[in-house]
């Protein structure tokens, strides 16, 4: 990435961190200069990159190595001073105003935030410790909303896609709008952005003007992806398993387009839910769709999960090729069988309260090349323990792909070994082989994907 221009410039908050009082003001300037100064200092550099075709954080970073963000008090609240900053960010000297929103989620959700879990409120010992944190980490970003009937969809997809993928991606994200349906995606480019996208049109066709753009991320995948302009409402949580169930516990239906690894990831960490015995009755609409030439990119999928899961695991979502209406109406009815149950067991719209997610799913994974190597990948295991291992791999595989960590653990160690069955380890091996020919594994247009793994049978 080549040195671009920067500028220095000193922004007030917009958005949640408007009004504070001084003490909380003080509380964030000393953990902003602290240890997770660096943390912040990375997720403001990336959102700043915003609009960027950048999926290294590695290359961003020291692109801009002189970059400085500084978090100063003064009597009306919080103020950041920035120093050689993308000056891209910035029109005639002034600060984008959906990128000054999203740095100052980024102050709230990473500085904030890290305080709180001093509190003793917060028990992250035991699963439903776990739920609650997340409940707070989205309360305090006002995401939860009560009240609102069901209505709010998320897509998931990859990054990397080419341009019919992506325009399908819009024509999708507009059905849904034209039915007053919001989208809430991982925040970045690709399938992450074209629904979003196709929804602002048709919301504003249907006079729709506090239509929610809801991005969740984590600071792993920020820093590789910088969040894309449309999203109004940025929540940063602190690992992708308090992301991932951010997901399932705001979203009240999701979609799945084509993607990689992240992607398998996000589609496995979901059907280990949807597969727990205690969620059997749960209505949950999932849909998988893509254009007509990705129907062989379906399929594949389908069959992985068949081969590793068992056709049980089929059963939990519907598969629907080149048709974006049909995929907003199934939606709709999805929808309203969501409503229906919620209303009848008392539960909250805008929380999936009674959705069972084990402990395992929640403990975040550290993809170390010991960790990967251990992974147990065989049909011993019940479908959705296998399921939760299946995701470790995948998110392993992220992190070595686009995460600044996983990619110098590869630089210094050479690739992730993966150990399972070769009833487990030859679907994988040829759906990951897939991925790279398709290159779902990086974005397009840079060098060649090397990848970050090896698939020992």
């Amino acid at each position: 990435m080549p040195q671009r221009q920067v500028i220095n410039a000193s922004v007030s908050p917009k958005g949640s961190l408007e009004t504070l009082s001084q003490r909380e003001v003080q509380q964030l300037s000393e953990a902003g200069s602290g240890s997770i100064y660096t943390l912040f200092r990375q997720c403001a550099l990336a959102i700043l990159n915003t609009g960027a075709h950048i999926d290294n954080a590695k290359t961003i970073l020291d692109a801009y190595k002189d970059f400085e963000v500084r978090i100063h008090q003064q009597d009306r609240g919080v103020r950041l001073e920035l120093l050689n900053a993308p000056a891209d960010a910035f029109v005639d000297g002034e600060m984008i105003a959906s990128t000054r929103e999203m740095l100052f989620s980024a102050l709230r959700d990473i500085v904030y935030t890290e305080n709180e879990l001093d509190s003793q409120r917060i028990d992250l010992s035991n699963s439903q410790g776990i739920t609650d944190y997340v409940f707070h980490l989205l309360r305090n970003a006002r995401t939860l909303r009560p009240g609102v009937e069901p209505k709010i969809v998320v897509c998931w997809g990859g990054h990397s896609i080419n341009t019919e993928e992506y325009k399908y991606t819009k024509k999708v994200g507009h059905e849904l709008g034209l039915r007053s349906l919001d989208v809430c995606t991982g925040c970045g480019p690709g399938v992450m952005k074209g629904p979003m996208k196709g929804a602002t049109i048709s919301h504003a066709k249907q006079r729709i003007t506090n239509g929610r753009y809801l991005g969740l991320t984590e600071p792993g995948i920020i820093a590789a992806e910088a969040p894309n302009p449309i999203v109004n409402e940025l929540v940063i949580l602190p690992d992708i398993e308090k992301r991932l169930e951010a997901f399932v516990r705001v979203g009240h239906g999701i979609i799945i387009f084509p993607g990689g690894a992240g992607t398998a990831e996000e589609f496995l960490y979901l059907l280990g839910i949807l597969m727990h015995p205690d969620n059997r009755d749960l209505p949950f609409p999932v849909v998988l769709t893509g254009p007509k030439h990705a129907a062989p990119y379906l399929e594949q999928l389908h069959a992985f999960v068949g081969a590793t899961l068992g056709e049980a695991a089929q059963q939990h979502y519907q598969i629907i090729i080149d048709d974006p209406a049909e995929v907003a109406r199934q939606m709709t009815t999805g929808l309203k069988d969501v409503k229906q149950f919620r209303r009848e067991r008392n539960d909250a719209f805008h929380f999936n309260w009674l959705l069972k997610i084990d402990e395992g799913f929640q403990r975040p994974f550290d993809p170390t090349h010991e960790n990967m190597a251990s992974l147990q990948l065989n049909h011993s295991l019940p479908p959705h323990e296998l399921a939760a291992n299946l995701r470790r791999a995948f998110s392993g595989i992220v992190a070595g792909n686009v995460k600044d960590k996983g990619i110098r653990l590869i630089e210094e160690n050479g690739p992730y070994e993966i150990h399972g069955d070769p009833a487990i380890m030859k679907p994988l091996d040829e759906l990951l082989k897939a991925f790279v020919a398709q290159h779902r594994m990086k974005l397009p247009g840079g060098a060649a994907y090397v990848p970050c793994y090896r698939v020992v049978q």
